[in-house]
């Protein structure tokens, strides 16, 4: 847990509610921008009143569809997109895949050079220094939290491995998050990116990073997941049940990008490197085997880490119950995903065999810097088995 000091930054301006996308094309106006590049999912039909409402107000617009998540090759031809358009401002409409491509987009055209110049891990790591083109996130689904972090994620196939580009000039100027878009959304997909949500409320509070801002931005965000997140995917979700999915997702992204995470998202980058996963759904398989492991490499080697305390607080948030123990935390958490259907990582083809590589990737991924302390290969590698 962090001491004393500790930063938080997110998007300059956000904007949360119901039927708040209305406000969104006089909310990009006002950011100064004359064309637009609209980055958007597979199918782009969804931004059509978006898109419609931006050129009423005399902003030309370029179409850019996103399809299955961002890489490096699709960030490179979407730059020189918008360079080419002369695009000044730049607005995502759709998941996770859609807001990280037009984040990245966003700083790569105002600053020159090329993805791998800048991305963690297998590229150069050099710093985003200028101020990237005023961008807008809107999120459709309420899992990634893309639309307050200081990060974007793309897919690096050559290396088999996810990365991310990462500086303060990636942040939004702006995130509108309304919850009727989740309205009609599929129940894997709310199971998927609610799963994701939760593991990005839950691994921050378990941080060696957490501080107090993030800490009462967690508690209120599992809260908010513990009670609607089944309800939502098993029965119709109604408006409650919607506000409080895409409001968990949003604290969610307000926690990662100040505190971090942990093992789970240290994973999950390599596998959906290595394999055609989606994020939500791979995090989901990870979450109760890195819980496990993580609580007894605690309690075998750190007995007096805070983060033991913080497991309890948990298993308290997720069962409602002020006398739950660490362990129904956790169990609550195994039977979430029995319930929701969550498939074990073998489902997108992940073997034994896969394991090694797979473990010595997770090591060095970002993520697991903030992990509540530094796990022994063992107990990755137990991990890594469990979650098949």
């Amino acid at each position: 847990m962090s001491g004393t000091g500790f930063e938080f930054a997110t998007a300059t301006r956000i904007l949360y509610g119901a039927g708040r996308l209305a406000e969104a094309p006089e909310a990009v106006k006002a950011l100064g921008g004359h064309r637009v590049l609209l980055v958007t999912g597979r199918d782009a039909t969804r931004a059509a009143p978006l898109r419609e409402g931006l050129e009423r107000l005399g902003l030309g617009t370029v179409l850019l569809p996103v399809a299955g998540e961002p890489t490096v090759d699709r960030v490179r031809e979407g730059t020189a997109l918008a360079l080419a358009e002369r695009c000044d401002a730049v607005v995502a409409f759709g998941g996770g895949s859609a807001l990280d491509a037009g984040k990245a987009i966003a700083a790569l055209a105002t600053h020159g050079g090329e993805p791998l110049d800048f991305l963690e891990v297998v590229g150069r790591g050099q710093a985003l220094t200028s101020p990237a083109l005023p961008f807008v996130a809107i999120p459709t689904t309420a899992g990634t939290g893309s639309e307050v972090t200081r990060n974007a994620v793309l897919g690096v196939p050559e290396a088999q491995v996810k990365a991310s580009l990462r500086g303060p000039h990636l942040l939004p100027r702006l995130a509108l998050v309304d919850p009727s878009l989740l309205e009609g959304a599929p129940p894997g997909v709310l199971a998927a990116s609610g799963l994701d949500a939760l593991s990005q409320l839950i691994e921050p509070l378990l941080s060696v990073r957490a501080n107090p801002l993030t800490d009462a931005l967690a508690r209120e965000g599992i809260r908010r997941s513990a009670r609607s997140l089944r309800r939502a995917v098993l029965d119709t979700p109604d408006a409650a049940a919607r506000e409080d999915l895409a409001l968990a997702s949003l604290l969610g992204g307000l926690c990662l990008a100040n505190s971090g995470l942990g093992a789970v998202h240290g994973f999950a980058a390599p596998v959906g490197g290595m394999f055609e996963a989606p994020h939500g759904a791979v995090c989901a398989a990870l979450l109760p085997a890195t819980l496990e492991v993580n609580l007894r490499a605690l309690r075998s080697r750190a007995p007096a880490h805070p983060s033991l305390a913080r497991f309890q607080e948990l298993a308290q948030l997720l069962t409602g119950q002020a006398s739950a123990r660490a362990e129904e935390g956790i169990a609550w958490v195994r039977e979430l995903c029995a319930a929701l259907s969550v498939p074990g990582l073998g489902h997108y083809g992940l073997t034994e065999a896969d394991v090694p590589r797979l473990v010595s990737k997770a090591r060095v991924a970002s993520s697991m810097k903030a992990n509540p302390l530094p796990l022994t290969e063992e107990e990755l590698t137990e991990i890594a088995l469990r979650s098949r």
